[in-house]
């Protein structure tokens, strides 16, 4: 009976493969050489091999195993195909993805058998179902693209890098990696998601008979060359120009080809603000102009890579055109692949930071093809500057912002400090002081200051008044002193008492009234008798001379009340009995080398030595005058 039933039954081919398990117990990864049935080998479930876990199953006994379940088994290597133009064979398109998408949902949906996502064993297949898989993780489920790619790294061989859609030899590839990677960076970015993603709009205008566009980002839009003649540029007075279309209705009633109704209508919808073409003349600019939408040239020859100063000048076009005027901008070559991609992506470069790798990748899984031959090399090396460009603007806009035109002037209005009090300029002047003293400085030598200009001082803390510095070359006076060459004296007494703003409140007065008198408290005592040395020093032949006049205390030791052009030093002890006038000391300082040419004619330099007021032998003039 058995032999019987074994003669009745076909022989079937072994299928063979690699199975890689990408969710535990869920989802697995894998490649046949035949496609795989009931009787395909699939692997047990992993068991665990921790000793704690052996142990517990020691003492409580072996336990029976769950009876195995067949996998669900899956493959759209028949359903969603790559449309190639040459050597290339990937990677799948978003189009794609969005359909694999829901085809694994209706798999997974409603049973918890193991599914296997399997593919034909040839290297552009497994390349294909491996990202898309990933890709799928990443963009779908939000997984980190580490994550994603982590299973991928088991598969052996490893798995065929993507090349460009020219006809040469490949001399540049993409990995897996970097299509993971770009996706998910554009994701970051928010660039792309399949929230919005309509797949009959993507799959209907990527045909080249229905305009042959794609969006790549959601301000950059991609197209094939539309052709139309005339291709000369219409201007507004001829006759022709009013049977232009300007508006949707008047297109689709136009004898357009349906390529470029398509283009013009999908334009004027999605808010097109810029048309760049990159080839020759193959319509005529003014049917986009007639729309509202602007059309520049920006032409170099088929194949090659732009100059980078027409680079620039793309970039500074299409980044205003985002972010002022938030419309989108749409570059169209002949075919919409080589140049078009460059100049997108060298904007995608500069802007959301990708690398070379990553924009070529993340453009061709949404436009496949984009990025030809040598382009792709000129895209690698010019990353750099790209993102150098990015800072460079960043740094001026930060600048700008930083940098008034002009210095700023001080404000009217009052005040707030850091510790959210009201600061009120004093006195009841408009312009703050200096160095925000309690007291306004009044300026002299005509109201010339040196140093730091007053409006770019920063506001003065309540609570910690501060001294006023010579560098500003104020000197504060006293508003009782007539003749400033005359000495003059202040008590602490006769301190102005502070005049009462208008506005301003009881507690303010008084607070303000208070420091006044803590400030006058602390002031020096006035001593009449103390003298302050002058130290004049001329350079008239040989002889230096020292003069000692009494200066009278103001009761204020702060520098400015000296007189204008006085360098005071510190006084030398004075002698005992010394009288109040002035004393004059003629010093003649002469070098060993210089004595036998005495008798010669010249300034000699002098020495800023002084003797000392006390020793009675250097009180003498020991200078002789010269013949």
């Amino acid at each position: 009976m058995r032999t019987a039933t074994a003669a009745r039954t076909p022989t079937r081919t072994a299928s063979y493969g690699q199975v890689i398990e990408y969710i535990q117990d869920r989802l697995y990864l894998a490649s046949y050489t035949h496609p795989p049935d009931a009787n395909t080998p699939f692997p047990y479930p992993r068991e665990d091999n921790s000793p704690s876990k052996r142990s517990a199953r020691a003492q409580s006994g072996p336990r029976e195993k769950a009876p195995r379940q067949a996998p669900l088994y899956f493959t759209i290597d028949k359903t969603l195909l790559y449309n190639a133009f040459h050597g290339d064979f990937g990677p799948l398109h978003i189009g794609h993805l969005y359909r694999f998408a829901i085809h694994l949902h209706e798999v997974l949906a409603g049973n918890d058998r193991p599914v296997v996502f399997w593919t034909n064993a040839d290297s552009r297949s497994r390349a294909n179902a491996a990202c898309i898989l990933a890709c799928y993780m990443v963009l779908i489920q939000s997984w980190p693209p580490h994550l994603a790619l982590a299973p991928i790294a088991q598969m052996d061989p490893p798995c065929m890098p993507f090349r460009d859609a020219g006809y040469s030899q490949a001399d540049y590839t993409l990995s897996i990696q970097d299509v993971v990677y770009g996706v998910w960076k554009a994701k970051e970015e928010g660039l792309v998601g399949m929230e919005d993603f309509s797949l009959e709009e993507y799959e209907k205008y990527e045909r080249v008979d229905m305009g042959d566009f794609n969006w790549v980002t959601p301000d950059f839009l991609a197209f094939a060359s539309p052709q139309h003649k005339p291709t000369h540029v219409i201007p507004p007075t001829s006759p022709m120009y009013s049977t232009l279309p300007t508006n949707i209705a008047e297109i689709q009633r136009s004898d357009l080809p349906t390529p470029f109704k398509n283009v013009l209508s999908h334009f004027s919808a999605r808010n097109i603000g810029l048309v760049v073409r990159l080839n020759s003349e193959l319509y005529s600019s003014s049917y986009f102009t007639a729309l509202g939408i602007q059309h520049l040239n920006m032409i170099f020859d088929d194949g090659t890579c732009p100059p980078l100063s027409l680079v620039r000048q793309f970039i500074n076009l299409a980044h205003e055109m985002i972010t002022v005027h938030k419309r989108g901008i749409a570059v169209h070559c002949k075919a919409g692949l080589g140049r078009t991609g460059c100049l997108i992506g060298a904007y995608l470069i500069y802007r959301h930071a990708f690398t070379a790798n990553e924009t070529i990748a993340y453009m061709r899984f949404m436009r496949p093809g984009m990025v030809v031959g040598p382009q792709q090399h000129w895209l690698h090396l010019n990353q750099a500057t790209f993102r150098e460009w990015w800072f460079e603007d960043i740094m001026k806009a930060k600048l700008a912002e930083v940098t008034p035109a002009t210095p700023p002037r001080a404000s009217h209005k009052q005040r707030l400090t850091s510790n959210g009090q009201t600061f009120t300029p004093p006195n009841g002047s408009q312009k703050r002081t200096a160095l925000g003293e309690i007291e306004g400085n009044e300026r002299s030598n005509g109201g010339s200051t040196i140093g730091v200009l007053d409006d770019n001082l920063p506001a003065p803390t309540p609570g910690q008044p501060r001294k006023t510095s010579k560098l500003y070359g104020s000197v504060r006076q006293s508003p009782h002193r007539v003749d400033e060459n005359e000495p003059f004296e202040k008590s602490v007494t006769e301190v102005k008492r502070p005049t009462r703003f208008e506005g301003e409140s009881d507690g303010e007065y008084s607070l303000r009234i208070m420091q006044y008198k803590a400030r006058a408290i602390s002031r020096s005592p006035v001593q009449k008798d103390k003298r302050r040395i002058h130290s004049t020093t001329s350079i008239s032949t040989t002889v230096t001379t020292t003069s000692y006049a009494p200066v009278y205390s103001t009761g204020d030791s702060d520098i400015e009340n000296v007189e204008p052009g006085a360098h005071p030093k510190t006084p030398a002890r004075e002698k005992s009995g010394s009288g109040q006038g002035n004393l004059s000391v003629g010093k003649v300082r002469t070098s060993p080398s210089r004595r036998s040419v005495e008798g010669k004619s010249g300034v000699r330099k002098t020495s800023g030595r002084v003797g000392s007021v006390g020793n009675p032998s250097l009180m003498r003039s020991k200078a002789q005058p010269q013949a």
